[in-house]
């Protein structure tokens, strides 16, 4: 019955939902009529200030010029269509056919970007674009002269990924700039950028690079239709069309890999993946991704092949530190007191003598003050937001042992568990880590470490189910790949890393051809 009033009531006339502005398209072509496709530019636009409709004189022909002077630079129009359609019209020049017209704009407007359009539709796109249209009286050919002008941050170090050794440069939100940023990488013919537009109010640019005769075509083909599909009206960000384009999985883990770092993608773009830039993002995608591409970062390429290892061996330990930690004390504590030392044991009895919690209440309450903590720390401005977190967890870990509500032990485990989560180098991953950490402090206090090793496995067991774009996620680990163990747990010299990954089923599946290291100089005998 509440349904059918609900259908009822959305299909009357008064419906406020039925109130709301239609998006007007315009698909016919443009008929040469300057005074109606004035009155649609003004329909379409509305009153908004920003429409500049300027009357020109052409010859012997009325004409118009339109532009948004919010995205376009003035200087830009003065110079390079004002000036020349001023020059043209004191030299007397005569236009009198539709041909003249297309090979005055060529010729006079060959140092810009310019092209010549005819649907309605099309001239409105171009004007949200940035760019500058000149309509003549009669002539169906509508000139498109680019003018865009923005206001760019400049090419900075990424603040999110940062390294010691390598490039510094990063992504901004300019997508042009980032485009350049991947062109500059990888100087190859075979690069390809594909553009697309998503968003029915938006019209966000995206763009789909990949490195043609190396990425697998049935990869290439699915994220192309992927891309076709969406059907949203706004796109401001990669995170939000990330979900668009992700398999239908409840994970807390990202399927898809994000970056600021040209160097990364220049990378995974060699590896056989592919990458979503979309303008106004600093954050580019890549995939398909799995589980160790977020437990390596550019930087390991770029040290010796022993520190590199060395260092992402650390990631890996620092990842179970961070998801187990807290539910391991809080399991031993609880249930298993003769796992540990007599010793040890006597100083924890020791320091929770008058803590009125029991151990799951305690580590409950300071991962989730150190979680707000760390939030504040995040949307507080730069200036004071480090002093805040830092000084906040000391007054507060520490007014909280003087005052008898947690133990110093557990101070130490949950700073230690929060200095490890900030070793992952993409910070969705090590979301997706402090998310699981209260699920197993749970399973802890309720089975103790039978529930923190069933928990284990029901995680590898997700982990083994989820997809990106049909490449397992635990690859080589499951389905188990000798071959691709190189770059996983450690990483070979760079001359022994000779085939790409071949989870991915590249159409090249060679990297590189058999290099031998130098050996080093024989020692010549003595002197003679």
């Amino acid at each position: 019955m509440i349904k059918k009033m609900m259908k009822k009531f959305l299909s009357t006339k008064n419906s406020p939902f039925q109130n709301e502005p239609e998006q007007k398209v315009f698909h016919q072509q443009f008929n040469g009529d300057l005074q109606i496709i004035e009155q649609k530019l003004k329909q379409a636009f509305g009153n908004t200030a920003d429409l500049i409709i300027e009357n020109i004189q052409f010859g012997q022909k009325q004409g118009l010029l339109v532009y948004l002077n919010t995205l376009t630079d003035w200087q830009v129009i003065s110079s390079k269509i004002l000036l020349p359609l001023t020059e043209a019209a004191n030299q007397q020049e005569q236009v009198f056919t539709e041909s003249d017209w297309v090979d005055f704009g060529q010729e006079t407007f060959s140092g810009a970007e310019h092209t010549f359009i005819k649907e309605e539709q099309k001239i409105i796109d171009d004007i949200i674009n940035g760019q500058a249209v000149i309509l003549i009286e009669g002539f169906i050919s509508v000139l498109s002269i680019k003018v865009l002008s923005f206001e760019n941050r400049g090419i900075e170090e990424p603040t999110t990924q940062t390294i010691v050794r390598g490039p510094k440069e990063g992504f901004i939100e300019n997508i042009q700039v980032n485009l350049s940023l991947i062109r500059k990488k990888i100087k190859n013919p075979a690069l390809r950028f594909e553009a697309f537009t998503v968003g029915s109010e938006t019209s966000t640019s995206v763009y789909l690079a990949y490195m043609d005769g190396i990425i697998n075509k049935k990869i290439l083909q699915e994220i192309r239709k992927r891309l076709n599909d969406i059907q949203t009206n706004a796109i401001f960000d990669s995170g939000m069309l990330e979900e668009y384009l992700v398999d239908k999985t409840f994970t807390p883990f990202p399927l898809l890999y994000n970056t600021e770092r040209p160097d990364t993608i220049a990378s995974h773009l060699i590896t056989g993946k592919f990458a979503i830039i979309v303008d106004g993002s600093p954050f580019v995608l890549t995939a398909p991704t799995t589980f160790s591409d977020f437990l390596s970062v550019s930087e390991d390429y770029y040290q010796p092949f022993l520190m590199g290892s060395f260092i992402r061996m650390i990631r890996y330990l620092s990842f179970l530190i961070a998801l187990l930690l807290p539910s391991f004390y809080v399991a031993v504590i609880t249930f298993h007191h003769e796992m540990i030392p007599t010793q040890l044991l006597i100083s924890i009895i020791t320091q929770r003598e008058g803590i009125p919690f029991p151990a799951v209440i305690e580590a409950l309450l300071m991962e989730i003050t150190f979680e707000v903590l760390r939030e504040a720390g995040i949307r507080m401005p730069r200036a004071v937001g480090g002093t805040i977190s830092i000084v906040g967890g000391l007054v507060i870990g520490q007014a909280a042992v003087e005052a008898g509500i947690v133990s110093n032990i557990m101070v130490i485990v949950v700073a230690l568990t929060a200095i490890s989560s900030f070793v992952a180098p993409v910070y969705s991953f090590a979301v997706s880590t402090r998310i699981l950490r209260f699920g197993y402090i749970i399973l802890a206090s309720i089975l103790g470490l039978y529930g923190v090793f069933l928990g284990m496995i029901f995680l590898v067991a997700h982990l083994t189910s989820l997809r990106s774009f049909s490449v397992p996620y635990l690859s080589p680990i499951a389905p188990f790949k000798l071959q691709d163990h190189g770059d996983i747990f450690v990483r070979v010299p760079a001359w022994a890393s000779k085939k790409r990954p071949s989870y991915l089923q590249t159409e090249k599946p060679s990297k590189q051809p058999d290099y031998n290291t130098p050996t080093p100089p024989k020692k010549r005998g003595g002197a003679s």
